[in-house]
């Protein structure tokens, strides 16, 4: 064990209450929610935010420094927002470079966030059942000026990127790009496993073997951590907590349907993770560690 393991929760993600009945999609529950699973025991909060008239999601700046606000008002959890998930109809207007990052520019210059997403790659995306019924899925669009523009302006804040790798080889592009940039902080890996999606790894042991052997040729060091879409974490805690590798949950990372609060998820996983041998990491073991990286 290399350290104290951190805990996120994500809380919410880009789908509406008919894929996921349980998230929270206005302000106050936004904020609840986070409480909640900072108390739970998630160092990190990760949210997406809505126009409530529609429940679909929003990406302006103002909406989101009243949710990260609301949650750092009353605890000391690192809080961090999305990027728009470009291609899909998730993601509204927002489809070019700037328009995508220009929340996090405009948080980030008000120092209020401390990370930030950036998704180093494009991936088809398509649920095992939407393929077997015929109902095409769409790709995620992450072209290189998109990747660039989110590393200019982490580097700019001093943001840490949590890059989300859906494929093995977005790794690769990550950390190639990442040494583009000079005084970019320490990115995180997110390494997604899916059950539901027809992208990358399942949740298994061996999985975790190759995307960890991989990083150590391309990010040496660097923080990794289990997470996924469409994803039963559960059964991967305790080879990761022996791995030293950390840790997400949350209804966004669940399969749709999940009838389980975002608190209870947070419980279970720091259950699991106290169980493998693991210690949950506080907030500032998290910031201590990223300084120290």
């Amino acid at each position: 064990m290399t350290g104290p393991i951190w805990l996120e929760a994500a809380i919410n993600g880009p789908w509406g209450r008919s894929r996921q009945p349980g998230i929270p999609i206005t302000i106050p529950e936004i904020v609840a929610d986070g409480l909640a699973a900072a108390r739970a025991g998630a160092a990190i909060i990760h949210l997406h935010v809505y126009d409530e008239a529609t429940g679909r999601q929003t990406d302006d700046w103002q909406v989101y420094a009243r949710a990260i606000e609301g949650i750092r008002a009353r605890c000391d959890a690192i809080v961090y927002p999305t990027i728009p998930i470009a291609g899909s109809g998730f993601a509204g207007d927002a489809v070019s470079a700037s328009g995508r990052y220009a929340h996090l520019d405009e948080l980030g210059r008000r120092g209020l966030v401390e990370w930030g997403v950036i998704d180093p790659g494009s991936v088809n995306f398509a649920s095992f059942g939407d393929m077997a019924a015929g109902v095409p899925g769409f790709v995620y669009q992450n072209p290189e000026e998109h990747i660039r523009e989110g590393m200019a302006i982490a580097e700019r804040h001093r943001l840490h990127p949590s890059f989300a790798i859906y494929e093995p080889g977005f790794t690769r592009a990550g950390a190639a790009l990442a040494a583009c940039y000079p005084a970019l902080p320490m990115p995180i890996y997110r390494l997604m496993f899916s059950g539901g999606y027809a992208w990358g790894f399942p949740p298994r042991g061996w999985a975790l073997a190759a995307h960890l052997a991989l990083l150590a040729e391309c990010a040496p060091g660097a923080p990794v951590m289990i997470a996924g879409l469409q994803v039963d974490i559960r059964p991967l805690i305790a080879e990761a907590v022996g791995r030293g590798v950390h840790v997400r949950t949350g209804l966004e990372d669940a399969p749709f349907g999940e009838a389980r609060s975002n608190r209870t998820l947070v419980e279970e996983a720091a259950e699991r993770i106290v169980r493998a041998g693991g210690r949950l990491a506080a907030p500032a073991d998290v910031r201590r560690a990223l300084v120290q990286a």
